[in-house]
């Protein structure tokens, strides 16, 4: 287990401050971590994802990365897209990643484009399809996609028009500003906004909408790029212009705002949603418009997010307001509508904002909260852990696996990279202790922590002698 002390109490009575508690944690990052680049940014970010793999060389890759800059008004929002250096599994000197400046800009993360954005970006999803092709939410009923390739850059000045999406897609009767999902079989998009309702889309349908435009190209694929009836320049002002779909569908069964979605891994038919009623319901499209199975009482408060299994569909995540993590079955997800959690996670001492399957680890997840604490959990551990500690109670809440404490406050978003297995990255805003508009943080768990134990040992033991004369 990792990072001992992290969050509780060292000494009697003696609460470490959040300083302390990361220069505590700062010391363990040579131990702890394969690799770490730490990023100060400019502006606040409320949400991070992983974009395509660019160049692969010897020690590093080069890959994409969406970030969004939540700006005071004195120059416009932003959606950015930057490149970004990950080094290699093996590579990083211990001592190289645990000597980061907290206020400096890392040289792993470059800026490549900036999109000038109309109105604050509360969340970013990449068509899995194409990760060229991102949806975004806003404070608006609309969710805009932009095809970030063919998106020119933009200066963003005070005064500067907002960058037109490339579709608009409309439905939404009140804002929908924080739940949005793309599918990962066909390319359909869904939202959820404080109207209560959970909508649908097809990208597809744009092929339609486009040859009703003005000098709308003929034929146009969510599979390749998306075609819009006229291009962005500098001189273009807002969504005007910007060619838009209508809903697939409009589903009714929340009684508060909808705060997440999320498709089925292997259906554009089924899809879940989480509110502020305290909900999770369960949908199917081909069924109809009204819940196919709606757990009056997933929580005992609101619910901020969910995630699906991708590698075992029976299982959802659900992450909420009242600082924990239920798991659920879907075969056998609630009685008389309260539910009915396989497993309660309780390893936060704040609200969960954000939660995550690992796309390579059937077991493992990752939950990001208000407390600063991102932590990664592995259900399989669960029997494990009780059976080893015997009668002995565990200080470690069942299933946590590891604690990363490089925030110094909440936690807004949180991605798992999908090209590299163990791979993270995370916002945070800590303005106020990071000297900036926030962190951001690329890192990888090292190895010995989840490789099978013989393994490790055996491994180890080469290196026995050296560990003896160490410790002596």
């Amino acid at each position: 287990m990792t990072e001992k002390g992290k969050g509780g109490r060292v000494g009697k009575g003696v609460e470490l401050t959040v300083d302390e508690k990361y220069t505590q944690w700062k010391s363990l990052v040579p131990i702890l971590y394969d690799w770490l680049a730490n990023h100060n940014l400019v502006w606040p970010s409320l949400s991070c994802r992983w974009g395509p793999l660019l160049e692969q060389a010897t020690y590093k890759n080069r890959q994409r990365l969406y970030l969004s800059e939540q700006t005071d008004g004195s120059v416009p929002n932003t959606l950015v897209i930057a490149n970004v250096e990950v080094v290699k599994p093996r590579v990083a000197a211990a001592e190289h990643i645990s000597q980061f400046n907290e206020e400096a800009r890392s040289p792993f993360v470059k800026k490549f484009k900036t999109i000038i954005h109309p109105g604050e970006v509360n969340r970013i999803r990449e068509l899995p399809q194409n990760s060229n092709i991102v949806a975004t939410h806003t404070d608006s009923p609309d969710v805009l996609i932009w095809d970030v390739e063919n998106q020119p850059s933009r200066h963003a000045i005070l005064g500067a028009p907002s960058s037109r999406p490339d579709l608009i897609l409309t439905g939404h009767q009140e804002n929908a500003e924080f739940a949005l999902a793309m599918c990962s079989c066909e390319p359909m998009v869904l939202s959820g906004g404080k109207d209560k309702l959970v909508v649908l889309w097809n990208i597809n349908d744009h092929i339609s909408t486009l040859a009703t435009e003005p000098g709308a190209a003929k034929s146009a694929s969510a599979g390749s790029n998306i075609k819009s009836a006229s291009k962005t320049g500098d001189g273009n002002n807002g969504n005007a212009a910007s060619p838009s779909v209508e809903a697939r569908g409009i589903y009714k069964g929340h009684d508060d705002t909808v705060e997440d979605v999320q498709f089925c891994p292997t259906s554009a038919q089924q899809f879940c949603s989480v509110g502020d009623d305290s909900c999770l319901i369960l949908w199917d499209s081909r069924a109809g418009l009204t819940p196919a199975t709606k757990v009056e009482k997933a929580h005992d408060a609101d619910l901020h997010c969910v995630d699906w299994n991708p590698h075992d569909e029976n299982f959802i995540l659900t992450g909420s307001a009242d600082n924990s993590i239920h798991m659920f079955d879907r075969r056998n997800i609630s009685a008389g509508g309260v539910g009915s959690p396989v497993h309660k996670f309780q390893g936060h001492n704040d609200p969960v904002l954000c939660v995550q399957w690992s796309p390579h680890n059937r077991s493992v997840f990752g939950s990001a909260a208000e407390d600063g604490l991102l932590n990664i959990w592995d259900y399989e551990k669960i029997g494990k852990m009780q059976t080893d500690s015997g009668n002995k109670t565990s200080e470690y809440p069942a299933g946590l696996f590891f604690r990363h404490a490089g925030h110094r406050d909440k936690v807004v978003d949180f991605h798992w990279n999908s090209i590299d297995p163990w791979t993270i990255v995370s916002v945070s805003d800590d303005c106020s202790s990071s000297a900036g508009g926030g962190t951001l943080q690329m890192w990888r768990i090292i190895d010995l922590l989840y490789r099978p134990e013989d393994e490790v040992l055996a491994e180890l033991d080469k290196f026995r002698s050296h560990v003896t004369t160490c410790s002596s």
